[in-house]
């Protein structure tokens, strides 16, 4: 059977189409490429850490242009696949991690407890409550979750960044407050975070922006 478009809604080749966005929103175009060339080339982090970051993030957008762009860059600046794969399993963790923070929202919420608040720091101390309730299934996540960011051949410091970009692109407050804090207390300064949260922006923003070849293509088939 001969695929049509329709069929398959991702190719690599599909991508190209994406200069075309210029001729029809150019200043948005210009502004957004921009920023995104600012946002990942070098700074207080390197181009690799950057594109390691960015890496971990198109995992958690599910962007397929975003990883197959983002892990070709990545290797290009010297990151090699061990790094890479242990980058993927910082943002497996925290985004699997995400949902296991929130369920002291739904602790609150199944108890009847809180008040107007729906996010407090204290509301955290809640997730223990797991290990009672679920305590095998509790213990394995946080065995992993604990491994997912121990050095290997990416230090501490690079995970725990990786960490915080991704908790910015999960959203997760919970997860925001603890990562940002462990960077810091691992060496990372406020310009490198600030950086890293700048990748993540630019990569939540760019799968948007690279879904735009799917669009282009429902447009001429219509």
């Amino acid at each position: 059977m001969t695929l049509t478009k329709t069929d398959s809604l991702y190719k690599k080749s599909y991508f190209s189409r994406i200069t075309e966005l210029k001729e029809y929103a150019p200043e948005a175009f210009e502004t957004f490429f921009a920023f995104n060339d600012k946002a990942l080339s070098e700074g207080n982090l390197s181009v690799k850490t950057k594109e390691l970051i960015a890496v971990a993030v198109a995992h958690i957008t599910g962007c397929p242009y975003c990883i197959e762009l983002h892990v070709g860059n990545a290797k290009k600046n010297d990151a090699d696949k061990e790094e890479v794969s242990e980058a993927i399993f910082v943002a497996t963790a925290l985004k699997a991690g995400s949902a296991a923070a929130h369920g002291v929202n739904a602790l609150n919420a199944f108890d009847g407890e809180g008040d107007d608040e729906l996010y407090k720091a204290s509301y955290f101390n809640r997730l223990k409550e797991f290990a009672d309730l679920n305590g095998d299934t509790f213990k394995a996540f946080a065995a992993f979750d604990q491994q997912a960011v121990k050095a290997g051949k990416l230090t501490v410091k690079e995970k725990e960044l990786i960490a915080v970009a991704s908790a910015h692109t999960t959203g997760c407050p919970y997860c925001i407050d603890l990562h940002t804090k462990n960077a810091k207390k691992n060496g990372a300064s406020l310009e490198e975070i600030s950086e890293a949260i700048f990748v993540a922006v630019a990569l939540k923003a760019g799968s948007a922006i690279a879904h735009s070849v799917n669009a282009l293509n429902a447009f001429d088939e219509v």
